[in-house]
């Protein structure tokens, strides 16, 4: 059996758990505050929480990072697989699983290939959300009333688009003033991308129709804000049609694929935007030419047909020649028809009227009352010799009585129906006039003349007085010798007929 008591005791200290884990700690931190790594990021995970956790890795070894919630918007790049950069920051140690860290502060691509390989994954991503489609294209306006300008307010850039505009197509520009390089650029740009947009139809401000991103050339780094992503995402969510013109023709950025139209220069974007009046008057006015020539054109073709179908149709007035010729046969009989069927009218009337006279019907109305009489003397003397009884005698006296009123009534309205049928005829006799000194001038056919200036000197014409007929022919004024017992002026303009001797009256000059 072995004795242990003498066994050597150590005097080392000995260091709970926690109390060496925090000593390291602090050791490295104070060892290395402040270190500056470069590698290639892998591992990269975004929390929930916003803190970006990630590992930096070489050939041959890896270190584990952190980059806090506050420090994460202040990185030159966004934090993705595969990407090489260069991180500065401080070593520290995470006790609880026994592992050193790096805290990042700041990170920057490591190189051009590295801005590039990460420019063409951020174009692959955005290409597979469809930010490219043509088919997303806003179209130009073809003549903008007001054009929004964002760039830089000096420089050469914006005093060539202006005075491009001004030369092709006065209007109104208004120029939103940014930094175009730098970590404020992206910014700055979607910023006043966003307030264009934001203008409605009521603001002091008019609404840009088209809207030019202009930027001169430079170097990769100088244009690397226009391969911002959220810049990226806000020109494709912008209502007005935008041209991007970034760099020289051969720079290429981000927001030249999501844009809706990219110009080489910011002079090709002036001109993209607008068109040149010039030429557009030049095309009005040719198309004005060619208008009225086309109306000339027109209207000769129809006259040509109009005329070629008027020749195969007959004239108007051979259509209406018999027509008119049998119109004028038919108005001539009608007016010696008429005349002639006045005559045998008022022949007829005055044959019917003349046995009709007031005293005739008088003597008939005395006739019928005297019969009347003697009838009811006859009546009253039968009715004494009856033996009817005295009712019925006073019946047959009252039913005699109402008998002689109505006899009176009838023959008194009869003869006052007479006496104005009798008073018509008068007025309606066409020889009355006559009798008053008129005379009734008709023509050889027998028309009625109604006015003196139909007449012309040489025609002859029918004189009918109440008693005689006779013919007169129609002389000149200039022929006709005033008489001192007219005592009538003679009408300025009005033609005296002169009465020459007919060939049966044999009676002498009447005016």
């Amino acid at each position: 059996m072995t004795d242990t008591s003498d066994a050597p005791v150590s005097n080392a200290q000995a260091y709970s758990v926690s109390e060496l884990a925090f000593a390291l700690k602090r050791t490295l931190e104070d060892a290395y505050g402040f270190v500056r790594l470069r590698g290639e990021l892998s591992k990269v995970t975004h929390h929930a929480s916003g803190h970006v956790y990630l590992t930096l890795k070489d050939e041959k070894a890896a270190l584990d990072g952190v980059v806090w919630k506050g420090q994460v918007r202040g990185l030159g790049v966004r934090p993705e697989q595969g990407l090489e950069v260069i991180v500065t920051g401080r070593i520290t140690t995470f006790p609880a699983g026994s592992r050193y860290q790096i805290v990042i502060e700041s990170m920057e691509a490591a190189g051009v290939g590295a801005l590039l390989a990460q420019l063409e994954r951020l174009k692959a991503r955005l290409a597979a959300e469809g930010l490219f489609d043509p088919a997303t294209k806003r179209p130009l306006p073809s003549m903008p009333a007001v054009v929004g300008v964002i760039t830089s307010p000096t420089g050469a850039v914006i005093r060539d688009i202006l005075h491009r505009i001004r030369d092709r197509w006065p209007c109104r520009v208004i120029v939103w003033p940014v930094v175009v390089q730098g970590d404020a650029a992206a910014g700055q740009v979607a910023a006043a991308i966003r307030g264009f947009n934001a203008l409605g139809p009521d603001s002091a401000i008019p609404r840009p129709d088209v809207l030019i991103v202009a930027r001169g050339g430079g170097s990769v780094e100088d244009l690397w804000p226009f391969n911002d992503e959220a810049l990226a995402r806000t020109v494709s969510q912008g209502q007005i049609p935008l041209i991007s013109a970034v760099g020289h023709e051969t720079d290429t950025t981000l927001i030249d694929f999501v844009s809706d139209r990219r110009a080489p220069t910011p002079t090709a974007a002036a001109e993209m935007a607008t068109p040149v009046l010039a030429e557009l008057r030049a095309g009005l006015s040719g198309l004005d030419q060619r208008l009225t020539r086309s109306g000339h054109r027109m209207i000769e073709d129809r006259r040509t047909r109009l005329a070629a179908s008027a020749r195969g149709l007959p004239r108007p007035a051979d259509l209406t020649a018999g027509a008119r010729q049998q119109l004028d046969f038919v108005g001539s009989r009608l007016t010696g028809g008429l005349r002639r069927n006045l005559d045998l009218q008022s022949h007829r009337l005055a044959q019917s009227a003349s046995p009709l006279r007031a005293a005739l019907l008088g003597q008939r109305v005395e006739a019928s009352g005297r019969a009347l009489d003697t009838l009811s003397r006859r009546l009253t003397a039968a009715l004494v010799r009856t033996s009817d009884t005295a009712t019925r005698g006073q019946m047959l006296l009252a039913a005699d009585e109402r008998i002689q009123r109505a006899w009176t009534r009838l023959v008194s309205d009869r003869a006052r129906a007479l006496e104005a049928a009798d008073k018509l005829r008068l007025s309606l006799d066409p020889k009355r006039p006559l009798r008053n000194g008129f005379a009734l001038v008709t023509r050889p056919d027998g028309a009625l003349v109604r006015k003196g200036g139909s007449l012309a000197p040489g025609d002859r014409v029918s004189l009918t007085f109440e008693d005689a007929s006779c013919e007169a022919v129609i002389g000149d004024e200039s022929q006709a010798t005033p008489t001192a017992t007219s005592g009538r002026p003679t009408t300025p303009g009005r033609k005296s007929p002169t009465a020459t001797p007919g060939p049966a009256s044999g009676q002498g000059d009447l005016f």
